[in-house]
C-alpha cells in the first residue's frame, strides 16, 4: 500500500468522511500486522509518474495511480475517474 494511501486516509478521517473506529495509526498497525498488506514508499520514479498523469488533478490520485502503475499492481477502488481513466487496472 502506498503510503500516500495512508496520508489520504488520516485526511478523510479528519473532516470525518472515514470512520476507523480507532485511531489512523491504530488502524494501520492493525492492517499492516498481515503481510499482505505492507506500506510502500513513494520513489522519485512514482512521483516523475504521476505528474504525467493528467486524467486528475487531485494528487492523491495521481501519486496512488503512479504507485500502481509502477509496481504493475491493481487498485482497489470505487473513484469514477479513476476508474474511467485507464492508467490503472481497477478492482472492485
Amino acid at each position: 500500500m502506498p503510503t500516500v494511501v495512508m496520508w489520504e486516509c488520516s485526511m478523510l478521517a479528519r473532516v470525518a468522511r472515514v470512520n476507523f473506529r480507532r485511531t489512523v495509526r491504530e488502524f494501520f498497525n492493525d492492517l499492516f500486522s498481515n503481510p499482505a498488506y505492507q506500506p510502500i514508499d513513494i520513489t522519485p520514479e512514482e512521483v516523475f509518474v504521476a505528474d504525467e498523469l493528467r486524467f486528475t488533478r487531485d494528487p492523491f490520485d495521481a501519486l496512488i495511480c503512479a504507485s500502481a502503475r509502477t509496481a504493475g499492481l491493481p487498485l482497489i477502488t470505487r473513484d469514477a475517474d479513476i476508474r474511467g481513466s485507464g492508467v490503472v487496472t481497477v478492482i472492485w
